[in-house]
């Protein structure tokens, strides 16, 4: 079928933060200002005029309690004009790929056709709640007037008033199926038969890959100036350890079953901050404007699945995709599927070996070339729109012609974008 030119999604370029470990540097800063940079960035080095913009697009997951539609607040921090409006999207790991995707159906609307989409997670500010209870008292004792109300009200307070509620937790936890995340894997691993060894055998080689392809996954990450720190800046994802060995992944202990589980932290993507913007526009545009495409997004699917297995999501999810494109993930030179945890990611490629699923299985030489989640981080907000753009900076690099990303999606869904070149 041949495409039209007008209302085909195409990615110019893309920029990213380092992806850093929760705790770590980019506590200095927020999601705010984690999407400033990569936006900011992104309008010099395109030199696009930010007045052309028809939206700013960004996922983000726990949004800033300061910055309510985050999108809005980095649009105009960044330097975009006043009259071009921001949305934030949220589908959970996959909210960065939501955005891309969300541009790609107001391009088909006919409701814009220049776009800057990407995502932003800061999970080291993800605050801390009190309860409903203590909540109550705090309201009792701000409405109480004289100076014996008042204390009336504070000798209602007990100890574990102050026990905070923390709102990580509460985000990694499925209220429908009452599992956190972890413990989906667990019930995959269980499933699917997949040992520890293997999963921790996936770790491993997610830090190999990782650590032998710092060189390119350089060319995506912009500095980032962290005010008070020794160093002044973060330039490189910190979770990478290049000397990492089966035998340190195997004293991990299990997190989340502690005595028969095997999903450890070593085994498990890794909780980060971090942003990634993307400038997209109809191929037409790009051609207009003199501009050269990284790639194009030839179609995408989101598909739901029982959320106590969302980390099946991909298969259903790559499954749905190729009824619509007839596309199988070994017609792709790379195959990137985001490493929530290794039994998940395992649990995916057993699955898609059956035959309800028509022999889609994942071509694993291919699959995630410079490492995943494990290593690199996951920001859930930025993850997707860092995916597409490492896998567009693949081709480009490798001469190769198209890519499959797939993402699992905390209570119950999937989704996956194929990807290709313009040549």
């Amino acid at each position: 079928m041949k495409r039209d030119p007008d209302k085909t999604l195409v990615v110019i370029d893309g920029v990213r933060t380092p992806f850093l470990k929760m705790g770590t540097d980019f506590g200095a800063i927020d999601a705010t200002e984690q999407g400033r940079v990569v936006v900011q960035t992104l309008l010099l080095r395109t030199g696009i005029d930010p007045a052309i913009v028809d939206e700013l697009i960004f996922g983000s997951v726990s949004q800033p309690a300061d910055a309510a539609n985050v999108a809005r607040v980095i649009a105009l921090r960044a330097g975009l004009p006043e009259h071009v409006p921001a949305m934030t999207v949220h589908r959970n790991c996959a909210s960065g790929l939501e955005a891309l995707t969300a541009a790609a159906d107001r391009l088909t609307a006919g409701r814009g056709d220049v776009f800057i989409v990407g995502g932003t997670e800061n999970m080291t500010r993800i605050p801390l709640f009190f309860t409903l209870v203590a909540a109550a008292k705090f309201a009792a004792l701000s409405r109480a007037k004289s100076a014996g109300g008042k204390a009336v009200a504070a000798f209602g307070f007990r100890p574990a008033d102050f026990a905070p509620v923390v709102g990580l937790k509460l985000g990694l936890t499925d209220p429908v199926s009452g599992l956190n995340m972890g413990e989906t894997a667990e019930r995959l691993a269980r499933e699917f038969d997949i040992s520890r060894e293997a999963q921790d055998e996936f770790a491993l080689q997610s830090h190999l890959k990782a650590a032998a392809a710092r060189d390119a996954l350089a060319r995506e990450i912009v500095p980032v100036y962290l005010p008070g720190s020794k160093s002044g800046f973060a330039d490189r994802d910190n979770g990478i350890r290049e000397g990492q060995t089966k035998e340190a992944l195997s004293r991990l202990a299990p997190v989340f079953e502690k005595t028969t589980g095997t999903v450890t932290a070593g085994n498990s993507s890794q909780i980060s901050d971090g942003a990634a913007a993307l400038l997209v526009m109809s191929e037409s545009r790009a051609e207009s404007l003199g501009l050269t495409p990284l790639g194009r997004l030839v179609d995408f699917a989101w598909s739901g699945c029982d959320p106590k297995r969302m980390g099946l999501g991909p298969a259903f999810a790559i499954r749905d995709l190729h009824e619509r494109t007839d596309l199988r993930p070994e017609d792709a030179d790379l195959v990137e599927v985001n490493e929530a945890f290794a039994a998940q990611v395992l649990a995916v490629m057993k699955l898609l070996k059956t035959s309800p699923f028509d022999g889609l299985a994942l071509p694993e030489e291919r699959l995630n070339p410079q490492g995943g989640a494990i290593a690199l981080g996951h920001p859930v907000g930025a993850t997707g729109a860092r995916l597409v753009l490492t896998a567009l900076k693949q081709l480009k690099a490798n001469g190769g012609k198209s890519a499959l990303v797939s993402f699992c999606i905390g209570g119950g869904q999937g989704g996956a974008a194929w990807l290709e070149t313009l040549t």
